[in-house]
C-alpha cells in the first residue's frame, strides 16, 4: 500500500500554489511506482485531521480528494486508489474510491464487530480494508497485545473485510523527524526481536479468512425454480465452487416445462420435482427434505460468492439470530438494461434496524435456522411468486426472534434484462403487497403503504425531494472521537411523490382539468396537474443521477435517461398490481355485516361478566388478536394515548376503544369497553370542498360537473358511515369472543346513544 505523503495536517487549501504542488508530488510518487507488481494500491491521504476538515467543511475536502484521485488515475489508470479515513471523519462521502480504508483502534471485540458493520453499510458494495489496527504493549503488556491482535484480525476477516494491516512491524517509529519513545506498537521490538504478538499475527493471517472448518454447522442450500433454465446453470456452477466443508444442495423443480430437469441432472445435487404449486410451496419442499441445521435459499437467477456459506456460518456461530441475510449485487457484463434495472427502484433490498439487525432480507439471499422455520410452519403457500420473504421475516420476528445481516454473505443476482420483464415483475410485487396487506393489515397505513421500522438499503431507492440539509455530529468543539452524519427525516409532504398513489392524485388532477372544459373555474387544476408530472420527473432524474455507473462518458446520459424512466414507471406498475388485487386507498376492512344502529352511533359501551380474573393486558391482547383475525387494521394505543385500541374500517373512518375493569372480589370481574368514532379533520375538509364545488358548479349551471362532485360527496359519506359501522362491529365481535375460556360466563350489553354523528 503506497502512501503518497503531503501536508494534510495544515490548512493546505489556502494557497492555490500549494494545492498544485501537492498534486504534482502525488503524481511523481505514482510515476515512481506505476505498474510495479508489488503495488496493491495508492493512498491519496491518511487521516486528514478532523479540525482541518471542520475548518473547510466536508465538501471542499471531498472535492480535493477527488481531484487527487483523478490525478493518480491519469498516471496509472489500472492502479487501485483509496483514502485512509478514520472514525473522527467517517462522514466524508468518497464514492469515487476503488475501495474504502479506515484506521480503527477499538480494544473490545464487541465494539469492533459493531463498528465494522457500520463501516460496511457506509461503504455499500465497495470492499473495506482496515489500514491500521494494533495495541501498545508498553501500557498493556505483550500478552495482552498478542491476545487483542489475534481477535482483531479474526473479527475483521469474519466480518467480511477485504484485508487488514497491523500497526506496526517494529517498535522503532519516527514522526516529523523525531523518534517516538513513549509507545510500543510493534510486533517486534526496536532490536527486531520477536514479541508474542508476532506469532499470534502470523497464525491469525494463516487462518484467514476463516479458521478451522471442523465445527461448522451443516447447511442445506435450496434452489427453487420454475422454468429457470436460462440462468440456473450459473447458480449451480457457483454452488459447485463454494468453499465450505459440510453442505448439501437441493434443487426443487416446481413443475417446469423447459430444460430445467436436464440441466440440473448434470450436477451432483439432489433434484426434487413437483407439480407447479408456487414459490412458497417449493421452498417448503426443500425445507422438509433438508438435513442441515441451517437452510439457505438462493434464487435460480443468482449465484453465490465462494465464501457465502462461510460468512453465514460465522454469523450463526457468533450471534443468536434466527435468520441471516446478505447483499445481492449485479454481475458484470449483464447488459445495459440489467445495469439500469439494478439502479432502478423496486429491486430486492434489505431493511436494517441497526447496522447488523435486519427487519427484512430478500428471498434471493436468505437463510434461517431450520428448527425455527419448522416451528412457525414454513412458508405460506398463498405467496406463489413474491411476498414470501417479507411474510416469513415478519413471522419469525413475531416470535420474538431477530434476523441478522452479514454485509459479505454476497450473492450475484441477475436483474431483468428487458423493460417488459421489469414491468411484469413490478406488477407482481404490487400483487404481493396486496396479499401481504390482507394478512398483516397492522403493518400498513390507510393508504396501503408498509411502515418499515428500519432503513432501506440498496440501489435504486428513489430519494424524496427535500430542502433539509444533513448535519454532522462533531461533539462539543469538535471533540467527538466518532463523528457521523445526521440526516433529518423528510416530512410527509416530501414522501408523497414517492407513493404510487401520487399517480392517482395526478390522474385526478388531470380529470379535473378535463372537467374544466365544462366549468372554467376547474382549469386551475391544469397547472397543478403539470406540476405533479414535473415533480415525478425531477425526483426520478435526481435519484437516477445518484447511480454509481462505471460506463464510458459518452454513454452516461443514455444510462441516466433510462434509469430516470424506470424511476418514473415503477410506481405506476406497482400501483397497477395493487389495484388489480384490492390494495386500494378506498378498500373496506372488517366484517361484511354490521348492526344498522352502528351507522350513526356516537358511542357504544360493551360489558361482560367474568368468573375468572384476567389482567387488562390479557383482555386487550386477546381482543387485538381477534381483530387481526377479522381482517381489520388495528393499532394499539401508545404511552400517551387515552385509548387502548383503534380500528379502521376504511381510509376515511376509524373507531377507538377504552377498556376498564370493575373488580368484584373472588376473581370476579365486570369488564367494560367503550368505543367511539374518531372524527377526521381531513375527511371533513374534503367533504366540505366537494359539497362546495358541487354547489358552485350547479349555481353556474354546470350541472354535470355539479353532479360529479355531488356523487363524490355521497361516496365519501357512505364510506365514512359504513367504515365506522364495520369498525364497531369488529370491536363488538372481538370483545364477545375474548377470552376463549370454557369457564367464562358472558353477558353482553350494547348501549347505543341516539345522537347522530356530525361530520365537522
Amino acid at each position: 500500500m503506497v502512501g503518497l505523503p503531503w501536508e494534510q495536517h495544515i490548512t493546505f487549501l489556502d494557497e492555490t500554489s500549494r494545492v498544485q504542488d501537492i498534486i504534482h508530488r502525488v503524481q511523481e510518487g505514482v510515476r515512481a511506482c506505476a505498474h510495479h507488481p508489488a503495488v496493491l494500491c495508492y493512498t491519496i491521504g491518511n487521516e486528514i485531521p478532523a479540525q482541518i476538515v471542520r475548518w473547510y467543511g466536508p465538501k471542499p475536502i471531498e472535492d480535493f480528494l477527488h481531484q487527487l484521485y483523478q490525478a493518480v488515475k491519469a498516471i496509472d489508470s489500472e492502479g487501485l486508489v483509496t483514502y485512509v479515513n478514520y472514525p473522527t471523519t467517517e462522514y466524508l462521502s468518497l464514492p469515487f474510491l476503488d475501495f474504502d480504508c479506515f484506521n480503527v483502534y477499538l480494544e473490545t471485540e464487541e465494539k469492533l464487530s459493531i463498528y465494522l458493520s457500520r463501516l460496511h453499510n457506509l461503504s455499500g458494495d465497495r470492499p473495506l480494508v482496515l489500514a491500521e489496527i494494533g495495541l501498545d504493549s508498553m501500557r498493556n503488556g505483550e500478552e495482552k497485545q498478542a491476545e487483542v491482535l489475534d481477535w482483531q484480525i479474526r473479527t475483521i476477516f469474519g466480518k467480511g473485510c477485504a484485508g487488514t494491516f497491523v500497526f506496526a512491524w517494529t517498535d522503532e517509529w519516527w514522526r516529523g523527524g523525531f523518534e517516538i519513545e513513549d509507545w510500543d506498537f510493534g510486533i517486534v521490538d526496536r532490536q527486531r526481536a520477536s514479541k508474542l504478538a508476532l506469532q499470534a499475527v502470523q497464525q491469525a493471517f494463516s487462518d484467514a479468512p476463516f479458521a478451522s472448518k471442523s465445527i461448522l454447522p451443516r447447511i442445506s442450500v435450496i434452489v427453487c425454480s420454475y422454468n429457470g433454465s436460462a440462468t440456473i446453470r450459473d447458480t449451480l456452477d457457483g454452488l459447485l465452487n463454494l468453499d465450505y466443508p459440510d453442505f448439501e444442495v437441493i434443487v426443487v423443480n416446481d413443475g417446469s416445462t423447459d430444460q430445467l430437469v436436464q440441466i440440473a441432472g448434470e450436477y451432483p445435487f439432489r433434484l426434487i420435482s413437483t407439480p407447479n404449486q408456487g414459490l412458497s410451496t417449493a421452498r417448503n419442499t426443500g425445507l422438509y427434505a433438508a438435513s442441515g441445521e441451517i437452510v439457505a435459499y438462493i434464487d435460480d437467477d443468482a449465484y453465490p460468492d465462494p465464501h457465502w456459506l462461510q460468512y453465514l456460518a460465522y454469523s450463526y456461530q457468533t450471534t443468536s439470530h434466527a435468520g441471516i441475510g446478505g447483499p445481492n449485487l449485479l454481475p458484470e457484463n449483464d447488459g445495459s438494461i440489467a445495469t439500469c434495472v439494478f439502479h432502478a427502484p423496486g429491486g430486492p433490498v434489505h431493511v436494517l434496524t441497526t447496522d447488523d439487525v435486519a427487519e427484512h432480507i430478500p428471498g434471493c439471499n436468505m437463510s434461517f435456522r431450520r428448527e425455527v422455520l419448522l416451528e412457525i410452519g414454513g412458508f405460506d403457500p398463498i405467496y406463489r411468486a413474491a411476498g414470501d420473504d417479507v411474510d416469513i421475516c415478519w413471522r419469525v420476528q413475531h416470535t420474538g426472534r431477530t434476523i441478522g445481516f452479514h454485509p459479505s454473505a454476497t450473492v450475484w443476482h441477475h436483474r431483468r434484462n428487458s423493460l417488459k420483464a421489469y414491468w411484469k415483475q413490478q406488477k407482481g410485487y404490487g400483487r404481493a403487497e396486496a396479499l401481504l396487506e390482507q394478512k398483516w393489515p397492522e403493518k400498513y397505513n390507510g393508504m396501503g403503504h408498509v411502515s418499515w421500522g428500519g432503513r432501506i438499503y440498496g440501489n435504486g431507492v428513489t430519494q424524496p425531494l427535500s430542502l433539509r440539509r444533513s448535519r454532522i455530529f462533531h461533539g462539543i468543539w469538535g471533540s467527538a472521537p466518532f463523528q457521523s452524519v445526521y440526516q433529518p427525516a423528510s416530512g410527509f409532504i416530501s414522501y408523497l411523490p414517492l407513493m404510487p398513489e401520487w399517480y392517482l392524485l395526478t390522474g385526478f388532477l388531470g380529470f379535473l382539468s378535463i372537467l374544466g372544459l365544462g366549468w372554467s373555474p376547474l382549469l386551475w387544476a391544469l397547472p397543478a396537474f403539470m406540476a405533479a408530472l414535473v415533480i415525478i420527473l425531477i425526483q426520478s432524474g435526481v435519484s437516477a443521477a445518484k447511480a454509481r455507473l462505471t460506463v464510458p462518458k459518452d454513454q452516461q446520459i443514455k444510462y441516466w435517461a433510462l434509469i430516470t424512466s424506470l424511476h418514473s414507471v415503477q410506481p405506476l406498475a406497482r400501483l397497477y398490481g395493487r389495484l388489480a388485487y384490492g390494495l386500494t386507498p378506498w378498500r373496506k376492512r372488517g366484517p361484511v355485516s354490521y348492526n344498522p344502529t352502528h351507522l350513526f352511533s356516537r358511542k357504544s359501551v360493551l360489558t361482560k361478566w367474568s368468573e375468572s380474573w384476567r389482567s387488562a393486558e390479557d383482555w386487550l391482547g386477546e381482543m387485538e388478536s381477534q381483530l387481526k383475525a377479522l381482517d381489520i387494521r388495528v393499532r394499539p394505543g401508545g404511552e400517551y394515548d387515552a385509548w387502548d385500541l383503534q380500528v379502521s374500517g376504511s381510509l376515511f373512518s376509524s373507531v377507538r376503544g377504552l377498556l376498564t375493569i370493575e373488580e368484584h372480589g373472588a376473581g370476579k370481574q365486570l369488564v367494560r369497553f367503550k368505543c367511539w368514532p374518531k372524527y377526521s379533520a381531513a375527511t371533513g375538509i374534503l367533504l366540505a370542498v366537494m359539497l362546495g364545488l358541487s354547489g358552485l358548479a350547479v349555481a353556474s349551471q354546470a350541472y354535470i360537473v355539479g353532479a360529479v362532485f355531488g356523487l363524490f360527496s355521497v361516496v365519501l359519506l357512505v364510506s365514512f358511515f359504513t367504515g365506522t359501522a364495520r369498525s364497531l362491529a369488529a370491536l363488538s365481535e372481538a370483545f364477545q369472543q375474548s377470552p376463549k375460556e370454557a369457564a367464562l360466563k358472558e353477558v353482553l350489553h350494547i348501549e347505543v346513544e341516539p345522537e347522530l354523528i356530525t361530520v365537522p
